[in-house]
């Protein structure tokens, strides 16, 4: 990650917690490190949403579970209107069903709030520098549905390059940065990608990501 300096423009960010000393925690920490600038705050889904809205910050942070409207609400309500917006998911409740929920409507990364602040900030930082990032409570979650998927069979029809090719789109890389880091053209990346997600009948981002995660190719702290 490139170090914060003193010229560097802080993420400007919103905290989604409907549990007040948990908010102001979290606001404590984050208002001392100049890499984040807190714009708003919200304890209620509603609430919460028009606020994203109306702000556009860099970052939110987003509990699952609030009165008024659930985090994956807010999320497909403002998933496309606020396409830049990175959004990490911190919430003590984790199920594969929610993890899923929260990633398909546009989640980043989701890390429990059993791991601990260390966590958070690592999680924070990784998805403010355009990664995706898991806590290990999660990530071990994810990795209890490969029984039920059977996720082996798919990886075995991929190539050693669309296997490397998935493992970079897992970690948020883009298709320029994937065709300049394996030293090949765009158009061939768009083409070992479109195979890929083809042989294995995954149709987004979150979906390889997800896979990639169930099958063990990134970790829980993958990072672009």
């Amino acid at each position: 990650m490139p170090p914060v300096t003193p010229t560097s423009t802080p993420k400007r960010i919103i905290i989604v917690e409907d549990h007040t000393a948990i908010r102001e925690m979290l606001a404590e920490i984050l208002k001392v490190d100049p890499a984040y600038k807190i714009v708003g705050e919200s304890g209620e889904g509603l609430q919460a949403c028009q606020l994203c809205l109306d702000l556009k910050p860099d970052l939110i942070v987003l509990d699952a579970r609030l009165p008024g409207l659930s985090g994956v609400d807010i999320l497909r309500r403002i998933s496309k209107q606020l396409k830049a917006t990175r959004v990490m998911v911190f919430s003590a409740y984790e199920s594969p069903a929610l993890v899923r929920e929260m990633l398909e409507a546009g989640a980043h990364g989701f890390v429990e709030k059993t791991a601990g602040l260390g966590e958070f900030k690592k999680g924070l930082e990784t998805i403010a520098h355009g990664g995706t990032y898991f806590g290990p409570g999660v990530a071990a979650l994810l990795r209890t549905v490969v029984a039920n998927k059977n996720p082996g069979s798919g990886i075995e029809t991929l190539t050693d390059r669309e296997r490397e090719i998935l493992k970079l789109v897992a970690e948020s890389y883009s298709t320029k940065e994937i065709a300049q880091k394996l030293g090949i053209s765009v158009k061939t990346v768009d083409n070992h990608r479109t195979n890929l997600m083809r042989k294995l009948d995954l149709h987004d981002v979150a979906s390889l990501t997800r896979y990639s995660l169930e099958i063990g190719l990134i970790d829980h702290r993958a990072q672009s």
